[in-house]
């Protein structure tokens, strides 16, 4: 029982350091990512963007610790469930830590562009928004897809064993679907406005809250798991 109840206070922490490290992140990177001039605001941000990169690669090590954390407790419920969960959420922190490879290659490619003569600066300038378009779509395959996925087996887990309480389960399974319907109609062209993306993360900050303060559900942490499992 200790054991879970520290188990349950590592991880609210670290969703807490995730939502709190990637939104940091997005929020230093989002206006020099829209610059007119791509490279030339990379190259005045470089400083910033590094910063903003290293908030994603913490970002990343949370996640892959969180997964790790929690599977064997899921893996009481489901362990073919919790193997999925930890598998999609080690995928996310690939995908991060592959936004961020490409992020700091673009913050490469504007050194080179700003030490270059406007001749052959230009040439740098497709090249920056190739690499700056693969950032993205790693991000949003890596948030809207992998992510929003491991979300709704967590919760779905959390909802079906009574883990925490039904009404936080359910919200973060409804915030997860709603993210991904975000993401999946950003890729045809269909805008939808990012602040229901704050559904998920308000949910995942109360329930790392719950985490913290109550922990797991302890009666719910004896039932039987899933039949098909067994």
């Amino acid at each position: 029982m200790d054991s879970n109840k520290r188990i349950a206070k590592i991880v609210g922490l670290l969703f807490i350091t995730v939502t709190i490290t990637s939104s940091l992140s997005i929020w230093i990177t989002e206006p020099v990512i829209e610059a007119t001039n791509l490279l030339e605001a990379f190259s005045n941000k470089s400083s910033q963007i590094a910063g903003a990169a290293l908030l994603m690669l913490v970002d990343t090590i949370s996640v892959a610790f969180i997964a790790i954390l929690l599977f064997p407790i899921l893996k009481k419920k489901s362990e073919s469930l919790a193997l999925g969960y930890v598998g999609l959420r080690i995928m996310e922190g690939i995908l991060f830590a592959a936004y961020v490879a490409v992020l700091l290659t673009v913050l490469s490619i504007s050194k080179e562009y700003s030490a270059s003569n406007v001749q052959d600066a230009s040439n740098f300038k497709p090249i920056g928004k190739s690499f700056l378009i693969l950032a993205e779509w790693t991000f949003d395959i890596g948030l809207g897809i992998v992510f929003t996925i491991s979300a709704i087996i967590l919760n779905y887990l959390l909802f079906r064993f009574a883990l925490v309480p039904r009404w936080l389960s359910a919200w973060g399974f409804l915030g997860a679907l709603i993210t991904m319907t975000i993401v999946l109609l950003k890729f045809y062209d269909i805008q939808v406005t990012e602040v229901l993306d704050f559904v998920i993360g308000i949910q995942e900050m109360v329930f790392a809250i719950w985490l913290i303060a109550i922990g797991f559900n302890e009666s719910a942490m004896v039932s039987k798991p899933i039949k098909t499992d067994t």
